[in-house]
């Protein structure tokens, strides 16, 4: 249909005459690379976002007074134990709906059609449970920065295969990547990319946690809500038809700020914590940028505080389910 709708295009002028939705996007995007070059949109879906759920209007997170509190309205609040149920279950249609009750099962189909489907249609060489293996060892290092070698280990490839799947995972949306963010100013900064999902669920599914309470008190709560708020950060910015400018911040005295907001030459700092009662010391850190040619706006420490407030006059604080 693709040549139709160019000659359709190109006679009338008439944006958003065609709506085209589709789930094997290597497929679409052919199409649409080799037809509709210079006449098509091309906008990602990720899995559903609190705001979705919550059935709230979409707008990116700023971190702004005003902005914080409007977002508080139009939210669902949850408490430590709820928020991890949100990251147990992920935010996959089918789930949040209620059509599948048990994610563990989904997750596990998904996989297999996806594996089947998606994945061998780009090579009919790809091993199955080698590619599952590779899916299993990048979860298990979501949030960190990217180790191909590791994760090549564990999966018993070699490097340049698990680079070529790393890719084929986010092209497809399954992954994305946080980069550190980089200024002529800002010196022995490391320049290694972090990881994560767009689903919790699907990591929580690849590294076996058995529940929301195991996965809370166990070894990797600390990156998995770290990958929750970033890729809940993401979808803000997504679903509302803009690019993420985010960035993370490491050097190499291993000082580091989670996420990094860049807009309108301004730089907004963010810390993650699971903690309900942040200090000032978590924001101490934010001074780094200081040595930056883009001025450091207001900074924030997204936690399990109830509320939104304030710790000073310059940080203040988000609770993960205003996000």
């Amino acid at each position: 249909m693709f040549p139709y709708i160019k000659i359709y295009a190109d006679s009338h002028h008439e944006p958003g005459a065609f709506w085209l939705t589709g789930s094997q996007i290597f497929q679409m995007m052919r199409g649409v690379q080799e037809s509709l070059a210079g006449r098509a949109a091309v906008l990602s879906m990720t899995s559903l976002a609190q705001a979705e759920l919550a059935g709230a209007s979409m707008t990116p997170l700023e971190i702004d007074p005003e902005a914080l509190k409007e977002r508080e309205k139009l939210r669902i609040p949850a408490d430590v134990q709820g928020i991890f149920e949100r990251i147990y279950r992920g935010s996959m249609p089918a789930i949040v709906s209620g059509r599948n009750t048990n994610s563990q099962i989904f997750y596990g189909s998904y996989l297999s059609t996806y594996i089947e489907r998606d994945v061998k249609l780009l090579s009919d060489a790809i091993d199955s449970l080698k590619f599952l293996r590779f899916m299993t060892a990048a979860a298990a290092r979501c949030s960190q920065m990217l180790n191909v070698a590791e994760i090549a280990q564990d999966a018993d490839i070699n490097q340049k295969q698990a680079k070529d799947w790393l890719q084929i995972l986010e092209t497809l949306g399954i992954i994305f990547y946080l980069h550190p963010y980089s200024n002529n100013l800002l010196k022995r900064l490391v320049k290694t990319p972090k990881l994560y999902f767009y689903d919790t669920g699907l990591v929580c599914h690849l590294t076996r946690w058995s529940s929301p309470e195991v996965l809370e008190n166990g070894a990797m709560n600390g990156a998995v809500l770290e990958n929750y708020v970033v890729s809940e950060i993401a979808k803000t910015y997504l679903n509302s038809g803009r690019q993420p400018y985010m960035y993370y911040y490491r050097d190499k005295d291993a000082k580091e700020i989670d996420v990094i907001l860049e807009h309108d030459g301004i730089l907004n700092p963010i810390e993650i914590k699971k903690t309900s009662n942040p200090g000032t010391e978590l924001t101490r850190v934010f001074s780094l940028l200081d040595k930056a040619s883009v001025p450091r706006g207001k900074g924030a420490v997204v936690c399990m505080k109830p509320k939104v407030g304030v710790i000073d006059r310059d940080n203040y604080i988000v609770p993960v389910w205003t996000i």
